[in-house]
């Protein structure tokens, strides 16, 4: 995919964050969100995470933001510091071009770089078979399901658990 660029996302780019998250949001079931949040909410998300020094990412195609991925705290609590989440999302008309691979690869990069030594993910709907194949594609294990652990679109979802060694992971305390 010569035609991609991955960069840093920006202010500019909210926009097309916020449109392709509502897509997610009011369509499918990878976001247990019921309700769209505006540009306001999503670049106060995004401040807040490159504030903290995590990554946030879009993928450029043709000169247009197609999809976005960023890593933030697993947990609040201090010992789950070098523990990040992942989220990805990708416009719909990319789905099944590789660019969630690429998305999720320099992701995966970035938050090595950044220090942190493992990687969650949590993905809404165990039916949700295009995220689990990513994520096994790029080095993740699935370790559990959580059942019927949300509600939408008028059923009970479960949520898919996979993780990912970071760097040198735990073989050594972190700096």
């Amino acid at each position: 995919m010569s035609d991609v660029e991955i960069r840093a996302a920006n202010l500019s780019d909210i926009a097309a964050i916020t449109r392709i998250y509502a897509e997610a949001v009011a369509h499918g079931t990878a976001t247990f969100e019921i309700d769209p949040p505006d540009e306001a909410e999503m670049a106060h998300r995004q401040h807040k995470l490159t504030a903290a020094g995590y990554p946030y990412l879009v993928a450029e195609r043709a000169g247009a933001v197609a999809g976005y991925a960023y890593a933030g705290p697993y947990h609040a609590r201090p010992a789950y510091h070098w523990t990040v989440e992942d989220t990805i999302y990708v416009d719909p008309q990319c789905h099944r071009t590789g660019l969630g691979r690429l998305l999720m690869a320099r992701l995966i990069a970035d938050a090595e770089q950044r220090g942190f030594r493992q990687m969650i993910a949590v993905i809404g709907d165990s039916g949700n078979a295009a995220s689990v194949a990513l994520h096994a594609a790029v080095g993740f294990d699935r370790i559990g399901t959580l059942r019927a652990v949300g509600f939408k679109h008028g059923r009970w979802l479960d949520a898919v658990l996979m993780q990912r060694t970071l760097g040198v992971g735990d073989s050594s305390p972190p700096r």
